[in-house]
């Protein structure tokens, strides 16, 4: 049978829920084999976009708050390569988004900036914060981070700023006329943007780690800070701060090992919904040379995952995506729980029809997990419940580029996301329902 892309990952019979024993993978998938399948449209079918940029449900509406090229209030052009963003309140209402731009140094149009507030005059990534009416309309926008490398997601923290994430940790090497001074500078760094402020001179976060960063997320009980790892054999990371809110004062950085299956590849055949101690394992070279911290974490007995990306915080628990983990090698979304010090698997894709490499995520007032696909052809917002239910909430009618970036304004009203080449960001708004302590 063709599976449709509204198929829940949970199949008539099997709970995804926290405390029920799930059914194992190779029964899970001879059910699909068999059309023993549910269907949802939580929101109905998505309506084709008579403009050719955004499908949705009956009823939403969207609007292009930015694009790519468009003159900016410091007048720079707006950069390509739209990637992770977040939302944090202003004031009088208004809305400050910071959005990454994952741009490599020979990638054009890059993030300008004097030399003075460039971590790296080769490189040309870095971020752009964007000031938003109430009524959604663009009110500034300009460079607050550049001179770094292929900044591809990050997170926000309790205090209001956006830490924007280096995925690439090689130095770039360009002739003599670009780089008369013979400057060498290293990449693979965390980077601290305030939503409060513009644009400053940056400093690499070396004590979080060199590695090729993808997110982080906050607990704002003990300020940790998680993080995740774009390799096909990555690990997951615990940054514990000296001093929780100073990240520049340094800390511990560490892995996260299972317990009962150490160095284990949670890629293929792991069990789904099957909760795993953990502990953590301290990493003592934080700065390596070379891209290897992940294998310190390794010979410690570090669980290995396969391209973590995105990672948010839900109800307690940290939800993190594994691009293209799983049997089918289409994705996984992992959830630790650091209350019990646990870990499981909470949903895996059985094929691209149902989630298709799912990236960047967060979580919607209304309960459910947002995520970005970033697979081949058609493009998707993939709705998840918490019972581990996908459905499709938005279809990029645009282009087939990835979404990136998904995120909602502070008082859940809006929510922004990013077509990634070559560079909308969409505001999108809709009545949809509200869960108390979502």
């Amino acid at each position: 049978m063709v599976l449709s892309r509204r198929n829940f990952l949970s199949l008539a019979g099997i709970s995804i829920t926290t405390g029920v024993a799930a059914v194992s993978l190779k029964n899970y998938y001879t059910r699909v084999a068999n059309g023993q399948t549910t269907e949802t449209e939580k929101f109905g079918k998505l309506i084709s976009d008579p403009n050719g940029i955004l499908d949705l449900p009956k009823g939403w509406q969207y609007q292009v708050i930015s694009q790519v090229g468009k003159s900016m209030s410091d007048g720079t052009s707006v950069p390509t390569s739209f990637d992770g963003m977040a939302a944090f309140p202003g004031e009088n209402g208004q809305i400050i988004l910071i959005r990454n731009h994952e741009l490599s140094p020979h990638e054009f149009p890059g993030v300008i900036a004097s030399k003075e507030h460039k971590y790296d005059h080769l490189s040309q990534g870095g971020t752009t914060t964007l000031i938003i009416n109430k009524n959604r309309t663009l009110a500034q926008e300009f460079v607050s981070l550049a001179g770094t490398n292929r900044n591809c997601a990050g997170g926000a923290t309790p205090w209001h700023s956006w830490i924007s994430c280096e995925e690439e940790i090689s130095t770039p090497q360009l002739n003599s006329q670009e780089n008369p001074d013979n400057v060498s500078v290293k990449h693979g760094y965390n980077f601290e943007v305030s939503s409060q402020s513009k644009i400053a001179k940056p400093i690499a976060l070396t004590a979080m780690g060199r590695f090729r960063h993808e997110a982080i997320a906050v607990d704002p009980s003990t300020g940790y800070i998680y993080q995740t790892e774009d390799q096909n054999d990555s690990c997951f990371y615990r940054f514990r701060p000296r001093q929780p809110g100073n990240l520049q004062a340094g800390g511990i950085l560490e892995a996260l090992v299972i317990e009962e299956m150490p160095s284990i590849d949670t890629s293929k055949n792991y069990p789904l919904n099957q909760p795993k101690s953990v502990k953590w394992v301290q990493i003592e070279n934080v700065d390596p040379d070379d891209d290897t911290l992940r294998y310190e974490a390794q010979k410690k007995g570090a669980a290995i995952f396969k391209r973590g990306e995105g990672i948010c915080l839900a109800k307690g628990e940290f939800y993190f995506t594994c691009t293209s983990g799983g049997n089918a090698e289409k994705g996984q979304i992992f959830r630790y729980n650091p209350a019990k010090e646990t870990i499981s698997l909470f949903v895996e894709s059985p094929g691209a029809e149902i989630l298709d490499y799912p990236d960047n995520l967060t979580l919607a007032p209304f309960g459910d997990l947002i995520v970005c696909e970033d697979g081949a052809g058609e493009q998707f917002l993939i709705g998840v419940t918490p019972q581990g239910e996908c459905y499709r909430l938005a279809r990029n009618a645009y282009n087939n580029s990835e979404f990136a970036g998904v995120c909602f304004s502070p008082d859940g009203q809006t929510m922004f996301v990013n077509i990634y080449s070559p560079g909308l960001t969409l505001a999108i708004w809709a009545d949809w329902p509200k869960v108390t302590g979502a």
